[in-house]
């Protein structure tokens, strides 16, 4: 069976790696036939979201190195994705659907559509993140 798209990205931090990453790197993986995977660097991670990687970025981009899944990993040093799609050109951008209508992911998608790149959205993992396997540990 024929992929739908030639070249796939996906991002994120990967912390605390979890079922819900995994469903999202499977389900980017069954639509292209090359998937490119962003993991953030612990200076992204303290840039957007003001808090430290558990997981060392090292770390993390050697587990999702070792997904039979994934391609290739490169670090995802800024949040800008059009940046990412002038250097990589895929052609499409998979992000789960829990950012689907945002301001942000409203404005990526306009630029990203004018260069042939479309964003698909996958199904978020309920029940499961880092931040709850955080609080689970601190109880």
């Amino acid at each position: 069976m024929d992929k739908k798209y030639r070249i796939g990205y996906t991002t994120g931090v990967f912390d605390m790696f979890h079922i819900g990453h995994l469903n999202i790197i499977r389900r980017a993986k069954e639509q292209c036939d090359y998937l490119i995977v962003g993991v953030s660097t612990d200076e992204n991670v303290q840039r957007y979201k003001h808090k430290t990687p558990v997981i060392s970025f090292e770390q993390r981009k050697a587990i999702v190195e070792a997904i039979r899944y994934v391609d290739q990993v490169v670090p995802q040093d800024n949040m800008d994705k059009f940046a990412a799609w002038e250097k990589y050109h895929f052609d499409a951008i998979f992000h789960g659907d829990d950012w689907k209508g945002s301001d942000m992911y409203n404005e990526i998608q306009k630029k990203l559509s004018e260069v042939g790149c479309v964003i698909v959205f996958l199904p978020h993992t309920d029940g499961i993140s880092s931040s709850e396997i955080v609080k689970k540990l601190h109880g």
